[in-house]
């Protein structure tokens, strides 16, 4: 699997970004749209045409990677939800994952997605690609639908079930046994309830059915052949996580280089079940504790400052690869930032952390807008208003694709280590360290104060803030009198000399040692760029955290053919440590990239 670090990821509620084909806006059944968009729980328009026609926007914004809520058809008519009409608009009550919503389609013939290339969804696809841009799926293998009302267009039957339009089952009628019945949750410390019941009277999929099992992995492989490069997974908490284990092996077996990451709700290095699932499972997860943090610390003020965000990043060691968390500020299943009480240059300041902290950032549609509504605390669905402005020059807008720029050329920023400089309630500074790359980072959200900050990786010399004209002189690795005003950011950094990248290149990380001072880690093996087992020359990893060590290597010598490596921990003056274990033998590939996860032996 390979992560997006060099990445950052726009995610957009499909309905609610743009409107580029009006003929498809009532769907099957008008009465599910409100074209004058007071009505929250309907259909307002957007659509996959109007994805494509703001494809511009985004590539200038700096995002290079695009994540949609589920395409697939949904259910027709409304669901009763406290006495009030609500559609399928959010793409999470699917009926038939193997063709496109009518709502989102750009003619008839798009529904049927996969009988032709030239669909909606291969214009998205090709148009994408061509601005090297990667599309992200958003999928839900945990639940089906809910009954609809019969008065407003619906089918009463609940998690009905199509292969392309026939009909395979249905929650009423489940001849297959695919679903569960165990009723709704009612104790959510009970993992058997969590992972069995209903959410919200959703149908819930029995993952034991092999046929159920065989439909959806079936159905994802097709809109990877489409050219889907990622999968974001919807619920994945409230599936075993044996199902996610094969599920994601079968994925990456059918796309080597997929990306995957999963929504544990409210997960994070706080909850142990969510860092086992991100350990075991084989996918990343959205980088929960984080939002909560930043939320806390720059938009609700309450008593606790930048700690907050700070004890967040202390705990990466818990992770097997805090490469593959997902950050984000805010998303369409929370308030808003600014509903959370963040002033627009505090969202700012938000942006600027997950755009230069450690995994892959993602930024909800319209926050570069500042876009909110603050109808009931900015809480479902108020978190979804219409994309309304498409301004190239505001404030948040022109930072991330700074910003974008700066995580797309720097490797440090990429996946290098976290390393904080200064931490008060109202102060913090961190750099990101890679090799000889580094990134600094300073915040002030209290009063305007002057900071002298020492022990900065960076290179003597003269630094531009990337946000600003102003800048600093590092001397020794220190910084002195740096002018820091209130709501403020500073942003230095400095990108070593490019190294040659081949054809085919390899991730190695490993786990699992706890090295000490004076400690490193290197790869020793029987190829020249492993050094042919000569220890003078082994492939040196660089250290990311307790937990992890790593380092990309170009393989020109080796590329399609068979290497044999070890790991070794050495220390100077104090002799090798070997893994325990038979060498390991990969076959590499004639191009392309290759990600080898260890763990110490």
């Amino acid at each position: 699997m390979r992560p997006f670090n060099d990445s950052v990821i726009y995610f957009a509620v499909v309905d609610r970004f743009h409107n580029g084909h009006a003929g498809n806006d009532g769907g099957c059944y008008p009465e599910s749209c409100d074209p004058t968009h007071t009505d929250w729980f309907k259909y307002w328009g957007g659509d996959l045409s109007g994805v494509v026609q703001k494809l511009d926007y985004l590539k200038e914004l700096g995002c290079s990677a695009l994540w949609l809520t589920p395409i697939f058809d949904q259910i027709d008519g409304l669901v009763d939800v406290e006495g009030r009409g609500m559609a399928g608009y959010h793409g999470y009550w699917a009926k038939d994952f193997k063709r496109l919503d009518e709502h989102l389609a750009g003619s008839p013939d798009d529904v049927r997605v996969f009988a032709s290339d030239n669909t909606v969804v291969d214009r998205l696809v090709r148009s994408m690609h061509d601005l090297d841009m990667k599309l992200v799926l958003d999928i839900v293998c945990n639940h089906s639908s809910p009954a609809q009302r019969v008065d407003t267009g619906g089918r009463p039957t609940k998690g009905e079930i199509y292969d392309d339009g026939k009909l395979l089952t249905s929650y009423d009628d489940d001849k297959l046994g695919w679903y569960h019945r165990a009723g709704g949750v009612s104790d959510w410390n009970n993992k058997g309830q969590v992972e069995t019941a209903e959410l919200a009277g959703l149908a819930d999929f029995n993952e034991s059915k092999i046929g159920y099992r065989n439909y959806i992995k079936d159905a994802m492989r097709l809109w990877l052949d489409k050219g889907v490069d990622a999968f974001r997974v919807d619920t994945v908490k409230h599936m075993p996580q044996w199902f996610w284990q094969e599920f994601v092996s079968d994925m990456v077996f059918h796309k080597p280089d997929l990306f995957i990451f999963g929504e544990w709700f409210q997960g994070g290095c706080w909850d142990g079940l969510s860092v086992q699932f991100a350990n075991k499972s084989g996918m990343g997860m959205l980088d929960f504790a984080l939002q909560r943090g930043l939320e806390d610390c720059l938009a609700r003020n309450g008593g606790q400052g930048f700690e907050l965000v700070e004890n967040v990043f202390k705990n990466d060691h818990r992770f097997d690869d805090c490469r593959h968390l997902v950050t984000f500020i805010d998303n369409h299943d929370m308030p808003r930032f600014m509903s959370a009480g963040a002033t627009e240059r505090r969202v700012d300041m938000a942006l600027v952390l997950i755009l230069t902290c450690r995994g892959t950032p993602c930024i909800y549609y319209g926050t570069e807008q500042y876009l909110h509504n603050d109808t009931n605390g900015g809480a479902d669905p108020y978190n979804r208003p219409m994309m309304e402005k498409w301004d190239t020059d505001t404030p948040a807008f022109r930072l991330t694709r700074r910003l974008a720029a700066v995580r797309r050329e720097n490797p440090a920023v990429q996946h290098g280590s976290h390393r904080c400089k200064y931490l008060t309630p109202d102060v913090y500074a961190y750099t990101r360290v890679y090799r000889d790359n580094c990134c600094l980072v300073v915040f002030n959200r209290g009063p305007e104060t002057r900071l002298t900050l020492e022990k900065i990786e960076l290179p003597d010399g003269v630094y531009k803030d990337a946000l600003s004209d102003r800048a600093v002189t590092v001397r020794d690795g220190r910084i002195e009198n740096l002018a820091m005003g209130r709501d403020s950011v500073f942003v230095a950094a400095y990108r070593a000399p490019a190294r040659e990248k081949g054809a085919m290149e390899i991730t190695f990380v490993l786990n699992g040692f706890r090295t000490e001072y004076g400690q490193h880690v290197k790869v020793t093996g029987n190829c020249p760029e492993l050094g042919n087992w000569d220890l003078e020359k082994a492939f040196k990893l660089e250290y990311i955290n307790e937990n992890m060590w790593l380092g990309n290597i170009a393989m020109p010598e080796s590329a399609g053919k068979p290497i044999v490596y070890k790991l070794v921990v050495e220390k100077d003056g104090d002799g090798v440590v070997y893994e325990n274990r038979p060498a390991h033998v990969r076959l590499l590939p004639a191009e392309g990239f290759m990600e080898l996860q260890h763990r110490w032996s």
